[in-house]
């Protein structure tokens, strides 16, 4: 499975914008798209930055969506004021314990490691952190997403709400720490973001 990121550090006036535009007419055309497995959408709307996610079942099937998604992706960049940034991932690992609610917030961790230790960062994940994860105040789910070729990482974790984020912070640091000091990534930058859309229908891989 992979899938498709578009950043845009914007204006945070211009969010609620925005997201009714991706909300009403990018996600009912993506998710017509052949291989669309969902969409999602995160917002810091004290900086306006935002993360746009589309999941697709084959690399072949986020490729072919290029060309009609472009024209939007330009839309929405241009309602922010902001440049997109585009990344696409490989969905290397994702774990649900319950579907996320209104109010949900996500907290995501980039980093950078050895393309070649892939295969032990999930087996880190699936053996020690998931069941540890599970006992995090408020805890929903966490996905892995990985570009090979570079070595670049983005884990996102979905609490309940910013409330059980908070209170889950002591906890998930020092799992945070293990897994890049044990696997060797270096963590780039950890954002926090409400959680404004989730429409996946990504199957799990534990």
């Amino acid at each position: 499975m992979y899938a498709r990121s578009t950043t845009v550090r914007g204006d945070p006036q211009s969010l609620d914008d925005a997201i009714a535009y991706v909300r009403d007419e990018v996600m009912p055309a993506v998710q017509e798209m052949a291989g669309c497995i969902g969409l999602s959408m995160l917002c810091d709307r004290d900086s306006g930055r935002s993360i746009t996610t589309s999941a697709w079942e084959t690399e072949e099937a986020m490729h072919n969506s290029e060309g009609p998604l472009h024209a939007m992706r330009q839309r929405f960049a241009e309602m922010l004021g902001g440049q997109p940034e585009v990344q696409e991932w490989e969905i290397a690992f994702l774990h649900r314990l319950r579907q996320a609610s209104d109010g949900a917030c996500c907290r995501v961790i980039w980093g950078r490691g050895d393309p070649l230790e892939e295969e032990r960062v999930r087996d880190a994940f699936r053996m020690t952190l998931v069941s540890r994860m599970a006992e995090l105040p408020g805890f929903c789910s966490v996905s892995v997403l990985l570009d090979r070729e570079s070595g670049r990482s983005a884990t996102a974790v979905v609490y309940e709400s910013r409330d059980a984020m908070n209170r889950a912070m002591d906890g998930a640091r020092p799992m945070r720490e293990e897994l890049s000091r044990q696997m060797g990534i270096d963590i780039t930058e950890v954002a926090e973001f409400d959680l404004v859309l989730a429409h996946l229908r990504v199957p799990e891989t534990v």
